[in-house]
């Protein structure tokens, strides 16, 4: 297993020309802190990576229509509404700057909008208040563990409410790290969980759900507590608790925490293609250039850009540091 804090790209590709030189002149020019120029790389390294699966490798060959299906890509798949903001913005800098540079005669972006509703702007929780939020539950109380699990769960895997309620021991795959997750018309798709994740999962199952299982209970992970399976208003229930109670006053759903996994993952450097994947979205491009993503690799992107994963491993890291 690689151990890499970036997983190696899938194909050879070479940044966009004059890449560095659009970056420096941010930094120059026009001041940008060096967080908001990483953000604008990760942006461009994303669209390139799109591109790339189009076939398209040279940005003379860019234009509008597909800079507009990029656009709604990233809406579609839950990028938050600031973030695709800031996309547009870092793509309307590169192609200008590529214009001005003498490598381009057309700016493809001069004519493109952003999204004309709200519509493909979902809410979305920063990472800080993804950590509030689980850090409201108290794990000591009755039914606490199994909310941290649930919560947990929702965040590392992007699932939809439907697919979480549905959730079985069979779809647990603790060993190799996966769950097995059934989506929209039966169609089933292998996604990290991480270890943050498996451990509440562990904790709940060992200690909690025992206490609320009926002898009429089936495979169901999570158990309302009259050993039931969840609807849907009771795991908004749950949801709205913990936010409340991590002081949150914005409007949050349970698939908030999608489109948070989701954002989080792509502002975090992973490729589009891959997210989508883990979401189990229909290929958003056309079906003749959509590969399907190795298991390794989809675990892999997951290690390294999903915050649960990241921080984990930099708690470890201190740890080592002081033992050593």
């Amino acid at each position: 297993m690689k151990s890499s804090t970036h997983p190696e790209p899938r194909t050879d590709m070479n940044p966009f020309p004059l890449h560095d030189a659009f970056l420096g002149y941010l930094r120059l020019e026009k001041g940008l802190s060096p967080h908001t120029l990483a953000a604008y790389r990760n942006d461009l390294c994303r669209l390139r990576s799109f591109l790339h699966q189009r076939g398209i490798d040279d940005p003379a060959a860019v234009d509008r229509e597909v800079l507009e299906e990029y656009v709604r890509a990233l809406c579609e798949i839950g990028f938050a509404a600031s973030s695709v903001a800031r996309t547009l913005s870092s793509t309307r800098g590169y192609f200008g700057f590529a214009v001005s540079e003498g490598l381009l005669s057309v700016d493809p972006t001069e004519l493109l909008e952003g999204p004309k509703t709200g519509r493909y702007l979902p809410a979305v929780l920063s990472v800080e208040e993804i950590e509030a939020v689980l850090g409201a539950i108290d794990a000591g109380r009755p039914r606490g563990a199994r909310d941290r699990a649930l919560l947990e769960t929702l965040y590392a895997t992007g699932m939809r409410v439907s697919e979480v309620i549905a959730f079985s021991y069979e779809q647990v795959l603790f060993d190799e790290g996966f769950v097995r997750v059934v989506g929209k018309g039966s169609k089933e798709r292998l996604v990290p969980v991480g270890e943050a994740a498996l451990y509440w999962i562990t904790r709940y199952l060992e200690q909690e759900r025992p206490m609320l299982a009926r002898p009429s209970t089936d495979s169901t992970v999570f158990l309302n507590v009259r050993g039931g399976t969840f609807s849907r208003m009771g795991i908004w229930k749950i949801v709205r608790k913990y936010v409340r109670g991590a002081g949150i006053a914005e409007k949050v759903s349970p698939h908030t925490f999608r489109h948070s996994f989701a954002t989080h993952l792509l502002e975090g450097g992973a490729d589009l293609r891959t997210v989508q994947e883990m979401l189990g979205h229909a290929s958003i491009v056309t079906t003749e250039i959509y590969t399907h993503v190795d298991r390794e690799y989809l675990k892999e992107v997951h290690r390294s850009f999903h915050p649960r994963c990241v921080s984990s491993a930099r708690r470890r890291d201190e740890a080592a540091g002081a033992r050593g």
